[in-house]
């Protein structure tokens, strides 16, 4: 992640305010609209941050988004896929019983665990945290 992009993800993190604009993270962090800019569009798209309706204001508004790590961490759904997907074709382009057979049979193996395993991981962690915090 880059600096800035951190600094914008932390201010929003911590502010007490309920949301902030580009300009005042502008103000805050005393960084370039421009790198607020490339920040916000990293993060949003990543669910980190929203983009929130401000009543009676012209400028987009900007908060810590709830749910985020849960969210962030659910997008690593598609790296593991990604990886399952790279062994098995690992495993096709080699022969059996080879040193690097049983290489891409225990990364896929690992893949295939991780993307059972994370989903309802992820999905008991919202259950428990909805029952904290109702």
């Amino acid at each position: 992640m880059q600096r800035s992009t951190a600094r914008v993800m932390t201010a929003l993190l911590y502010t007490e305010q309920d949301t902030m604009t580009a300009a005042d993270l502008c103000e805050e962090l005393a960084i370039s609209s421009g790198a607020v800019s490339a920040a916000i569009k990293h993060l949003i798209p990543v669910g980190l941050i929203e983009r929130v309706p401000a009543p009676g204001s012209r400028r987009d508004h900007y908060r810590f988004r709830a749910g985020a790590w849960a969210a962030l961490m659910s997008q690593q759904n598609t790296m593991l896929a990604t990886m399952r997907d790279a062994a098995q074709e690992g495993i096709d382009a080699t022969s059996t019983d080879t040193v690097t057979a049983r290489r891409m049979h225990e990364m896929q193996d690992f893949y295939t665990y991780m993307t059972n395993e994370l989903v309802p991981l992820i999905d008991r962690w919202r259950e428990h945290y909805d029952a904290e915090h109702p």
